[in-house]
């Protein structure tokens, strides 16, 4: 889809009613092997890019030209409509977070997710009036961009005490305040996924499955979940398949591991066809 507009009407559309998965490339390739694979939307994460530049997930270590120009990529790697994990927006005041929030539509998005987590461990969230007042700024920065801003409760991975009943708080007011999707990391129980999808109802809440939680899609569907992601999972399952290996290698003098490789001439077919096209 060249053209964004499209991108973006399709990926609202996937909002409204029943449930998607929403996978987290992390490179070029992968974004194109999960297009393959019948996903619909795609979603960047900032771990898994992070991870692939030597840096830790944490405290906008990855500049902010470097993430709106590796955002740019994977928007360009395939057709699909792709959700920006935009972290905090790189900025602490709404001035700046709204124009870090312009820059990164004009990557052609049709999405973007804002953090409430200030990266400072003496006070992980931003004051809760402050971060309704953010949210605000972005949807008002997004207005007539057609692309659906996400607003994320960090409660629960910055370890809250009252985790759940913050995110409980915080995640209407954010729907109040503009935001399309709601969505706090770390929810896993069925009765806390409904009473979540309940605090937003009629707006749509996003479900972080990035390790196994006991729930398939078809169950979380039910509990009226709208969208899945998987933020960091995939990245990290690709970790552990290479460190298995390196590991037996380094430990062991082993090469076993290898065998669970996936063969050269699949993938190599694969991007001879479905890749970008040879220069």
């Amino acid at each position: 889809m060249a053209n964004h507009h499209q991108a973006r009407a399709v990926f609202a559309d996937l909002h409204h009613a029943g449930c998607f998965v929403i996978p987290n490339p992390w490179d070029v390739g992968s974004a194109v092997m999960l297009k393959h694979l019948g996903f619909r939307a795609l979603a960047t994460t900032s771990a898994g890019y992070a991870f692939s530049r030597g840096l830790p997930d944490t405290d906008w270590a990855v500049p902010r030209g470097d993430m709106l120009a590796h955002i740019a990529e994977m928007v360009g790697a395939t057709d699909l409509p792709v959700n920006a994990d935009f972290e905090a927006g790189y900025a602490h005041d709404c001035e700046g977070l709204a124009r870090n929030v312009r820059l990164c539509a004009d990557t052609g998005v049709a999405g973007l997710s804002i953090e409430d987590a200030t990266g400072d461990p003496e006070k992980p969230l931003y004051d809760f009036h402050h971060a309704v007042e953010r949210v605000a700024a972005a949807a008002e920065a997004l207005r007539g961009t057609g692309v659906l801003l996400t607003a994320r409760c960090e409660a629960l991975l910055v370890n809250h005490p009252a985790a759940v009943e913050e995110a409980l708080h915080r995640l209407p007011a954010y729907a109040a305040a503009g935001a399309d999707v709601l969505y706090a990391p770390g929810l896993q129980t069925p009765d806390v996924i409904q009473a979540a999808v309940e605090a937003v109802r009629p707006k749509p809440l996003n479900l972080l499955v990035s390790s196994p939680i006991g729930l398939s899609v078809e169950q979380i569907a039910a509990l009226g979940v709208r969208r899945i992601s998987l933020g960091s999972g995939f990245n990290r399952a690709a970790w552990g398949g290479f460190l298995r290996a390196a590991r037996m290698l380094a430990d062991h003098g082993r090469f076993d591991a290898l065998g669970e490789a996936e063969p050269f001439d699949a993938l190599n077919g694969f991007f001879r066809t479905h890749g970008r096209p040879i220069p």
